[in-house]
């Protein structure tokens, strides 16, 4: 069994350093609860105050490197470190940063479908590789929330084998019933884990409500967070991963040749 915590906060819109305070208070607290491994929602660093992103942006990542590892280590965390705006080379990008209990970062993943409605293929360069990795014995694999919308890409992931998906995200509370059954179908189509983290609180365009959710492989609800900020706990058993499979195995059984 591992101790996974999702983590349901506000983000403050463009306000870097209440957002990195916050993220490391919540760590602390996620530590005091017995967590083994700790999930964030979705551009926690700024929100998406897009506009803002050549004042705002993490430069190659190293605040949240530096903050998020050195707290990973102390705590003897791993931490699925949402997603924070970053620039790289010259572009902006969001990008998710895994970390295991040493404080090395163990993935690093931008974000591949963009969201036009809220803006993001106007600031933001899209990402172009998975991210694959392992944190306290799960393989597991890192999207971000509008890419639940696109299951051919959980589907690289799932042939690879991989048996947890974590997605962090800022989904609207207006399609909230959307989020949850797309978080349970990604479960059951792939035979694995999802642990969605979605933010609570508002921005100047939007209100989210929260609904973080951990799904079994089977598509039952582990739990739901509810619509208030908080950390929520669940307990994951790799071995119902393998307990699915038993039945059937969906991988062994495709037939990509007709997937054209």
């Amino acid at each position: 069994m591992v101790k996974v915590a999702m983590v349901q906060m506000d983000i403050e819109f463009g306000n870097p350093a209440k957002n990195f305070s916050r993220v490391g208070e919540a760590l602390g607290q996620a530590k005091a609860q017995g967590a083994k491994v700790v999930v964030f929602p979705e551009m926690w660093n700024t929100g998406y105050d897009l506009g803002s992103l050549p004042l705002l942006a993490d430069r190659d990542g190293r605040r949240t490197k530096t903050l998020v590892g050195q707290l990973a280590k102390q705590l003897a965390l791993n931490v699925v470190a949402g997603s924070v705006a970053t620039l790289k080379d010259g572009r902006f990008y969001n990008t998710t940063y895994a970390f295991d209990q040493t404080g090395q970062v163990v993935a690093e993943y931008d974000k591949a479908h963009r969201f036009g409605p809220m803006q993001e293929d106007q600031y933001v360069a899209a990402g172009d590789q998975s991210a694959i990795y392992e944190v306290a014995g799960l393989k597991s694999a890192s999207l971000i929330c509008y890419d639940l919308r696109f299951p051919e890409w959980w589907r690289t992931a799932g042939t690879k084998g991989v048996n947890i998906f974590f997605l962090p995200a800022e989904w609207p509370a207006s399609r909230i019933e959307q989020w949850e059954a797309l978080l349970k179908a990604r479960a059951i189509e792939n035979q694995a884990f999802v642990i969605g983290v979605n933010r609570v609180g508002d921005d100047p365009n939007n209100r989210f409500n929260g609904h973080s959710m951990a799904i079994a492989p089977s598509g039952e609800v582990l739990a739901n967070a509810g619509e208030t900020a908080g950390i929520t706990l669940v307990e994951v058993d790799q071995t119902a991963v393998q307990e699915a499979k038993k039945l059937f195995d969906i991988q062994n059984d495709r037939r990509p040749e007709l997937y054209r």
